[in-house]
């Protein structure tokens, strides 16, 4: 067995172990990172790339069709070869020999194989040809191996051969119906895309459409899916699903009726993909997510750090928030504090501190692009008031703003703001409506920069844009 010792070990090349990677060597210290698939990791071939790609040109077609002299100039339909081929490009036809360049160019050394700790501070990779090479860290393992779909325990669901997230994002061919079980954003961006590619699509909902998101959300999503051609079925779940001969899939529902599709894609949520990675050998249990402090180093049940606080885990992997960006926020943290421990520097861990992951908890934000575009930061309504918060809730008709108006005809949409009442400031933003998407930062800065309203007042947005929603909804606060 070869053998060999860097500062920092990272098991996992997607956004997030390259992120934490990439801060360590700029740290000074030497990197090694573990890939058993493709680097670059779920976000660059199976998701965000690939499915943002999915959608946009539809997007685009839809606001051409809301202008007038753009409409008349608009002479086709989608063309669905084209788009696939773009999304193949942003997905680097599945290839990842431009971000194993890259891992070069940043001094980080790439091990092609499944990791797996055997010991503390000590990962063994088992490579092509049963070779297997051990690696042993001076500092820090670190955890970044994603999430994956979770299937739900469904009569005949796994041997019908599902689709996921993954074929979703990644299929060459246009299934002519498409069932979906889930409601989330997987569910909601898929059935958006495919409807526009032609495809028949049902979804199947439990609980309702984007239920984490203000309730205005699902409503107007769920509206614009229906006036789109999807069939939304409400508070209903699969109790058996097969698959017969000639490849049709038969999906029995709670109420007692039948869906059949040709393809039926399980949106129901993800699952840590931590079954093989050695967490028996440390104390941690096999398939579970992973717990960690402050600074994202890893503690068991009794909350006490593994060893002496060597493992970390960054990302989906320790389910504070499953989202890309977020992860590489976390990445970008526990790359500088393992550069600080290795050095003996002070660690900042207090609330926003360089260390800490403090937005995981406050200013989350998230776009949704389905059509209309939903866009949230911080917490809900619902959330603010389950924290105990004295809240007020602020909405507005996003139309009625000029912006919009010029945007495009028949604009429709909402704006909600969560005030905190107590400290005058911002806890929550919610926006739906078209092309929404770029308006979100503003409203993560107020957050995480805690505002005050009274301040916020002097920050005038440009007439006539969208944006000019901000000063409406300061109007609305002081009635």
């Amino acid at each position: 067995m070869d053998n060999a010792t860097y500062d920092v070990i990272v098991i996992g090349a997607g956004p997030v172990g390259e992120n934490v990677a990439d801060r360590v060597v700029q740290g000074g210290l030497t990197a090694a990172i573990v890939e058993r698939e493709l680097v670059g990791g779920e976000c660059s071939y199976w998701a965000c790339m690939p499915t943002k790609a999915l959608l946009r040109s539809q997007t685009a077609l839809q606001a051409a069709r809301r202008l007038p002299g753009a409409r008349e100039a608009v002479t086709g339909d989608l063309d669905v070869a084209a788009v696939l081929r773009r999304r193949d490009s942003f997905a680097s036809n599945w290839k990842d020999d431009g971000q194993v360049s890259w891992l070069d160019s940043a001094g980080i050394a790439l091990y092609r194989g499944h990791g797996r700790i055997s010991s503390d501070r000590v990962v063994e990779v088992s490579g092509k040809e049963g070779v297997t090479i051990s690696l042993t860290a001076r500092h820090a393992v670190v955890v970044a191996t994603g999430s994956g779909a979770r299937v739900p325990d469904v009569p005949g669901l796994t041997e019908a051969t599902p689709w996921t997230s993954r074929e979703a994002a990644s299929a060459s061919e246009v299934p002519g119906r498409l069932a979906i079980i889930g409601g989330g954003v997987v569910a909601t961006e898929m059935a958006t895309a495919y409807a526009s590619f032609g495809s028949t699509v049902t979804v199947l909902v439990r609980d309702g459409v984007l239920q984490q998101a203000e309730p205005f959300v699902g409503e107007r999503v769920t509206q614009s899916l229906r006036e789109a051609g999807v069939t939304v079925r409400l508070g209903v779940e699969a109790t058996s699903v097969s698959r017969d001969d000639a490849g049709t899939v038969h999906i029995t529902l709670t109420d007692g009726e039948q869906v059949d599709a040709d393809e039926v894609l399980v949106a129901a949520g993800r699952t840590p993909n931590t079954q093989d990675i050695g967490l028996d050998t440390i104390g941690l249990k096999p398939g579970a997510w992973l717990t960690v402090d402050d600074t994202l180093r890893v503690v068991d049940d009794a909350g006490a750090l593994v060893g002496d606080g060597w493992l970390y885990a960054a990302g989906d992997v320790n389910r504070r928030v499953l989202l890309t960006h977020q992860g590489k926020y976390q990445a970008r943290a526990v790359g500088d504090v393992i550069v600080a421990r290795a050095k003996g520097e002070a660690v900042e861990d207090g609330p926003w501190g360089r260390h800490v992951a403090t937005a995981d908890q406050r200013a989350v934000p998230q776009v949704v692009f389905t059509d209309p575009e939903v866009a949230s930061v911080g917490l809900t309504a619902a959330a603010a008031e389950a924290a105990r918060l004295r809240v007020r809730v602020v909405d507005y008709d996003l139309a009625a703003v000029a912006g919009s108006a010029l945007h495009a005809d028949g604009y429709q949409g909402h704006a909600r703001m969560v005030v905190d009442e107590d400290r005058s400031v911002i806890v929550g933003f919610t926006l739906v409506g078209p092309d929404v998407a770029e308006l979100l930062h503003a409203a993560t800065i107020a957050i995480v920069g805690e505002v005050p309203l009274d301040r916020l007042w002097h920050a005038v947005p440009s007439y006539p844009t969208v944006s000019e929603v901000w000063l409406r909804l300061l109007e609305e606060y002081g009635r």
